[in-house]
């Protein structure tokens, strides 16, 4: 199995246990509360919502993750998404290990 995979199932993870912010507005205010320990944007994302969401997360220094497309994104989490936001610390840092 993948890192990528790994990557994906822990996300579905993390999803279930209610730790992902998902849509773009969420994303962002997570951003902005330091709510948000990694952020999942997907490659294929439109340009006005990945400068956005870049931008933000420079600004409060969160690491951006573009690993995923929209399509694997979606389906790491059960519904179509361009966005995710990892609000737990133990997860983040467990994916940042298998992003390496």
């Amino acid at each position: 199995m993948s890192n990528l995979e790994k990557l994906s199932q822990l996300l579905g993870l993390a999803q279930r246990a209610g730790r992902v912010i998902s849509g773009e507005e969420q994303v962002i205010k997570a951003i902005q509360t330091n709510k948000a320990k990694l952020v999942f944007l997907a490659k294929d994302a439109g340009a006005n919502l990945t400068k956005q969401v870049t931008d933000k997360s420079k600004y409060y220094d969160i690491e951006v993750s573009t690993v995923f497309s929209t399509l694997e994104l979606s389906a790491a989490i059960g519904r179509s998404r361009k966005v995710l936001a990892v609000t737990d610390t133990g997860f983040s840092k467990k994916m940042r290990t298998l992003m390496d």
